[in-house]
């Protein structure tokens, strides 16, 4: 398994998904630039994830920039240490307060290792994560797909990734989740860079924020 580490990986990863369906190399063009878009692995990449889901790209910083002036690093001892009311001034919902906090204590108590679960096939990976209440096969996806570097995720609940290859390739209604899965199983070993073309293409030709949104 190749792990998506540099932009030389993205790159070979392109070259691949072309050689895999010729469709795409339309798609690259059109999408401009593609992304490495890497974060560290570990319960701050994940708790980020969860933070974003499901706000817009300006209120998930906001949050954060309020959550990092509180506890400086945001780790799994220091977000068990929140009261509620700490989370609330955060603007964190109910849900994803308890959310963070139980990947927090899974994390402490070590029954789950967020740094090795990179090294894992992703389906079982995913397994683990969604283990935790509150944490969804999206956040999942995600997690592996920019924490961990996997090459082969793909996101098919993502409503951007929807759109973007429902505009790309000429769909007359955007896909499903089920579509866009069946259809991304032409995209391996090479999924998790398929995302990010789709990604990049929504940015650049449908103008819109490219930030993951979950359906």
């Amino acid at each position: 398994m190749r792990i998506i580490r540099t932009i030389d990986d993205v790159e070979a990863g392109l070259v691949g998904l072309v050689m895999l369906d010729a469709r795409l190399e339309h798609v690259i063009d059109k999408a401009g630039p593609v992304p490495l878009r890497r974060t560290d692995p570990g319960y701050r990449g994940l708790a980020n994830i969860i933070v974003s889901q499901m706000v817009s790209k300006a209120s998930a910083a906001a949050i954060w920039k309020r959550m990092e002036g509180s506890l400086g690093e945001i780790s799994a001892a220091a977000v068990l240490s929140l009261e509620d009311d700490d989370c609330r001034q955060f603007g964190l919902s109910r849900a994803k307060a308890d959310t963070l906090r139980r990947v927090a204590a899974a994390t402490v108590a070590g029954e789950i290792d967020l740094d090795g679960i990179c090294d894992i096939e992703a389906a079982a990976a995913i397994h683990e994560l969604t283990a935790i209440k509150g944490v969804g096969r999206w956040t999942a996806e995600v997690y592996l797909l920019f924490c961990a570097g996997h090459p082969d995720v793909f996101p098919a609940g993502d409503v951007a990734l929807q759109n973007a290859i429902g505009h790309a390739l000429g769909f007359e209604l955007r896909p499903s989740a089920s579509e866009v899965d069946s259809l991304a199983t032409t995209w391996s070993p090479w999924r998790s860079v398929a995302a990010r073309l789709f990604w990049a293409y929504y940015a650049r030709e449908m103008r819109r924020d490219a930030l993951p949104v979950t359906s």
